[in-house]
């Protein structure tokens, strides 16, 4: 069994000219993984993946996929990745069928394959109609289904589920965990952080050109998110029940909480876990929300004394 990476990356960088949009970045992707690259927006992320996939030459550094060599073995790489842009660039007047077949012929592919690709995707009811006609989400689950086509060793998924109502995302999700039981290697940029934690073996996030953390999203959830502690306050007098959210190792919250349970307040507490939006936050400096100074979101009193 090969286990060498599907993706190996060392020192990659990228200059536009004075601009160093892509700074020595360096990390593997397992074979039949799913690996998320994670970054705000302007942090690299489709400056690194176009230069994974043959569109772009670094400025320095290499990249090897599955044991092909970037930029140098840049046509052999062709039938061994699949890749679905952020834009959405199909040809109106065709169907998904006239798509594939065209594709097909392009890549010398099985006809056969068409069909199972449908199927896979769930377009067998909207094969032939022109994807103009067709909703957003049906045609990014065209996209996927001609990125597929050639049976693609390493699949590049950039924002696959951008900007989908939540049951075309979900479908698209769930052909993603397939292709993975299927043995395909899935490199997936995403803005969903609940997406990349549910979907993803590995993550690599990337602020500002470097990777600035990189593991499962358990660990990174772990070492950078904040775990909290929901208190609900029983109603008391003129006030109602209050839902207190609380850090969990906060320097008040053991004494916050003993004056409640003293008081007979306390109705529940629940644990929350970190959560790796929080992580995402932490890491890229990108706090946009803060803390009431005195009230929960709902700017709800939450000191002991004003909720007594």
């Amino acid at each position: 069994m090969d286990h060498s990476p599907a993706i190996a990356v060392r020192s990659l960088t990228r200059r536009f000219g004075t601009l160093e949009a892509v700074r020595g970045i360096s990390f593997d992707v397992p074979r039949g993984s799913i690996f998320g690259f994670l970054g705000p927006n302007g942090a690299g992320k489709t400056t690194s993946m176009r230069m994974m996939t043959g569109m772009l030459v670094p400025t320095s550094g290499t990249i090897s996929i599955a044991g092909q060599a970037m930029p140098e073995r840049r046509d052999a790489l062709k039938s061994v990745i699949g890749v679905v842009p952020d834009h959405q660039n199909l040809y109106d007047r065709l169907s998904a069928r006239r798509h594939l077949e065209l594709f097909a012929a392009l890549t010398d592919t099985d006809p056969h394959r068409i069909e199972e690709v449908l199927e896979l995707l769930g377009l067998e009811t909207h094969a032939d109609t022109p994807v103009q006609y067709l909703s957003r989400g049906w045609r990014q689950r065209v996209l996927i289904a001609r990125g597929l086509l050639h049976r693609p060793a390493v699949f590049f998924l950039d924002e696959p589920t951008s900007a989908l109502d939540p049951q075309s995302a979900l479908s698209i999700r769930r052909a993603v965990r397939l292709l993975q039981k299927q043995g395909t290697t899935i490199f997936l940029t995403t803005h969903y952080m609940e997406e990349a934690n549910s979907l993803c073996d590995r993550l690599a996030i990337l602020n500002a050109g470097s990777i600035i953390a990189e593991g499962t999203p358990e660990s990174i959830r772990m070492k950078y998110g904040q775990p909290m502690i929901e208190v609900t306050l029983n109603p008391m007098g003129d006030t109602p029940e209050t839902t207190i959210t609380l850090p969990l190792e906060g320097s008040d919250t053991a004494t916050r909480l003993s004056e409640w349970i003293t008081r007979g307040r306390v109705k529940r507490i629940h644990s929350c876990e970190a959560t790796l939006e929080e992580a995402f936050l932490q890491l890229t400096g990108s706090a946009w929300r803060q803390d009431p100074p005195a009230g929960d979101a709902s700017g709800l009193p939450t000191s002991p004394e004003a909720t007594s």
